[in-house]
């Protein structure tokens, strides 16, 4: 098992419980999606597995292959092959994008695919970007550290149908076609349709309370009916 959490309570820098005993297991080369209403706890998980200090784990374990990684710091986790694309990246002031993937990459990647021209590139990094040039930044830094892990939150937001096609694409081809697990946080499901998840999780409250396998009764059953729907079990939790 490539990521294993573990009974996760999670508290913010306010000790208020955010996360209530999240259990999760990814194996290599695996895409699980992640979905929830507003404030269910989907980015604070997030940045819980990254090891974001703001977020305490206040009980349980998260595991990273065989290493204990609930306590360490996010540039070790980083440094284990674990990497995060932010809801909302920040920007950084003085740092051109091309300086950046220089200074990061591990892996040669032809931004030209995913839609990057040179003009961006030399852009300072996510300064007066649109949404969806964020976010195709945001997946090209991602794919230059050729993670074991990815997760994204929300890249779907702010990308028009072709280029989350291409997005998708572009996930699969150089990520999980070769081994590289994916944590999908998404509010819209429209990726999911391109990457088909393993397994599709749902989150309300803190707390994971059903997976389907069936990524497509997902989505049809919180069109239909809502996220509570899933809570009284209309979906299978295993």
């Amino acid at each position: 098992m490539l990521l294993s959490i573990k009974n996760l309570r999670v508290k913010n820098d306010s000790n208020k419980e955010i996360l209530k005993g999240v259990d999760l297991r990814i194996k290599k080369g695996e895409v699980h999606a992640l979905l929830g209403p507003n404030g269910s706890g989907k980015s604070v998980l997030a940045q819980a597995i990254l090891g974001n200090p703001r977020y305490k784990a206040a009980e349980g374990k998260i595991l990273f292959g065989n290493k204990n990684i609930t306590k360490m710091p996010p540039e070790k986790r980083v440094g284990l092959g674990m990497v995060l694309a932010w809801q909302n990246p920040p920007s950084i002031k003085g740092v051109k994008l091309s300086k950046l993937i220089e200074r990061i990459s591990k892996k040669e990647i032809d931004g030209k695919k995913l839609g990057l021209n040179s003009t961006l590139l030399e852009r300072e990094v996510n300064l007066d970007y649109s949404g969806g040039e964020k976010k195709i930044s945001e997946l090209f830094q991602i794919l230059s550290l050729n993670p074991k892990l990815a997760v994204f939150d929300e890249i779907d937001s702010g990308l028009d149908i072709k280029k989350l096609e291409i997005a998708a694409k572009t996930i699969k081809k150089e990520l999980t076609d070769k081994g590289t697990a994916i944590l999908l946080i998404t509010h819209s499901g429209e990726i999911l349709k391109f990457l088909k998840p393993e397994i599709t999780n749902i989150i309300i409250q803190g707390k994971i309370i059903c997976r389907q396998k069936n990524y497509k009764i997902v989505l049809k059953t919180i069109k239909k009916y809502g996220y509570e729907r899933c809570k009284k079990h209309a979906l299978s939790p295993d």
